[in-house]
């Protein structure tokens, strides 16, 4: 434990923010999971709609800070591709 008040506080900041942090990238997971478990059912039409929920989720954890824009991209792209396969 830091002996400067300053860095006591920011424990607790950087403690609560990793929290939050972590809830964003878990629902990050969740949803791309639900799209790739949508693809390996075969179901084109629910894959499209979870992709757009996803799609929105990792676009407001890169508003929040959370993940890197390309990261985001990345993902978005990784997700779609799946989605595109099922849908031939």
């Amino acid at each position: 434990m830091p002996n400067i008040k300053s860095s006591e506080r920011s424990v607790k900041t950087d403690a609560e923010r990793r929290a939050r942090n972590f809830a964003v990238r878990s629902t990050i997971r969740t949803y791309s999971r639900k799209v790739v478990e949508a693809v390996d059912a075969g179901s084109a039409d629910e894959a499209k709609v979870l992709l757009t929920k996803a799609s929105s989720v990792i676009d407001k954890a890169v508003a929040k800070g959370v993940i890197h824009k390309n990261t985001a991209a990345r993902k978005k792209a990784r997700l779609a591709h799946h989605v595109n396969t099922v849908a031939k």
